[in-house]
């Protein structure tokens, strides 16, 4: 492996919680829920009508054309927005870089699904010819990067990895690894997501994947750990972050969060949309993040689960855990889910979740697990329940694990 060290130094994101970081996090520290009925659609005769939606938000301030902005996807919008603002965030200067080592990798799960829903209505309704020739390039999954790349002129490595739920993790840790081969200096790196649509939410529901029990309590419903838990809740979005090859950002006086130090992946061969039941891929994945970190378990502070709520994803998880770090799992390891706030953000989830990370780290605040009232007994670890904790990490990891068994974990530590 390339002795090369790889840092964060931006951070951007958009969620149920609040469209920037600062507003994220604060609600996420005070146990606040993102969570509510749907405004964005008529729910009468779906069996689901709550979701963590982005509300009020506009992307105009991030596009510098109306036009562009009328040509990208709702996801899309997402995104730009978590893009700019870690670049942002991060200090970098686009013209004081050399371009081409500069790359982008900030892909979705799902793509362009709102564009594709109205799209086809019009084909329906009105025949081919009221299609929309921009319908391709707005519903494809890597259209978000390549114009972020176009914004900055950024000619270094770009592209996307779909998949599902695991989409931003892997993202970040490609780049990451492309950092550490030397292909590039830094990377604009994450996922988005915008799929609470009549199509997102009719599939997730008639698959029985959505919580559908508490349309009346939706602050409620997202309950990770819990025995009440009935399925995840929607959520959308993006995280974004800027990952860069440490001396490249020491040379330029960037502030760091934390330095990434290891990335775990594999597959659970076993099935199409349920986890393994005794965790072993998840175990795979973390374990291998630790090695290429060259940790102990106990060197690891905190994990930000997957944490669906999700009957059988949690348990699973649960395992998998206690597999990966064994004695320390139950004895300090400290883990929290939060989607019990933000609801699931599929393929954004990664990108949001590992900013929690590093915000713990930063305000020695780890964010806590909500509704959660009765603990599975199968589910048995630390789960900070309901009220943040105050205490220091000096590592973090973050799972994201997605239909077709993709598993994806991102271990960060303290620079000092």
């Amino acid at each position: 492996m390339n002795d090369r060290r790889v840092v964060i130094t931006g951070i951007g994101t958009v969620s149920p919680l609040g469209h920037d970081l600062a507003t994220t996090w604060e609600n996420l520290k005070a146990g606040k829920s993102g969570i509510s009925q749907i405004t964005q659609m008529d729910t009468e005769g779906y069996s689901v009508k709550i979701a963590g939606e982005v509300k009020d938000f506009d992307a105009s301030p991030y596009f510098n054309d109306p036009k562009d902005l009328r040509r990208v996807d709702r996801y899309g919008h997402f995104a730009f927005a978590a893009s700019k603002m870690a670049v942002e965030d991060s200090g970098l200067d686009p013209d004081a870089v050399d371009k081409d080592r500069i790359g982008v990798m900030v892909g979705s799960g799902i793509g362009g699904l709102g564009t594709i829903e109205q799209q086809h209505t019009k084909l329906i309704g009105k025949g081919p010819k009221r299609v929309s020739p921009f319908v391709i390039p707005m519903m494809i999954s890597n259209i978000a990067s390549g114009l972020i790349s176009m914004e900055y002129g950024f000619g270094g490595p770009n592209m996307v990895i779909v998949t599902a739920c695991a989409t931003a993790n892997h993202n970040i840790g490609e780049a990451w690894r492309m950092i550490k081969f030397g292909d590039a200096d830094a990377f604009i790196a994450g996922g988005a997501e915008a799929s609470i649509l009549p199509m997102g939410l009719s599939g997730f529901g008639n698959m029985k994947a959505l919580s559908s029990s508490r349309n009346d309590d939706p602050e409620a419903a997202s309950r990770p750990f819990d025995t009440g838990r009935d399925g995840f809740v929607m959520g959308e979005g993006a995280g974004v972050l800027v990952v860069e090859e440490y001396e490249h950002a020491k040379k330029r006086g960037a502030e760091i969060y934390a330095e990434l130090v290891g990335y775990g992946i594999s597959g659970d061969a076993y099935h199409m949309t349920s986890p393994h039941p005794e965790g072993v891929g998840a175990a795979r994945c973390m374990d291998m993040a630790l090695r290429h970190a060259q940790m102990n378990p106990d060197e690891v502070t905190y994990v930000n689960a997957h944490g669906t709520s999700t009957p059988l994803g949690d348990i699973c998880e649960t395992k998998g855990i206690k597999r990966s770090f064994g004695q320390h799992a139950t004895d300090g390891l400290l883990v929290s889910s939060t989607k019990s706030m933000t609801g699931h953000l599929l393929g954004a989830a990664g990108g949001v979740e590992i900013a929690a990370c590093l915000m713990a780290m930063r305000d020695s605040i780890v964010p806590p697990t909500i509704n959660l009232e009765d603990q599975d007994p199968e589910c048995d670890l630390d789960y900070v329940a309901n009220v943040a904790r105050e205490v220091e990490v000096k590592a973090a990891l973050s799972n994201s694990f997605g239909f077709g068994g993709h598993n994806a974990s991102l271990l960060v530590r303290n620079m000092s």
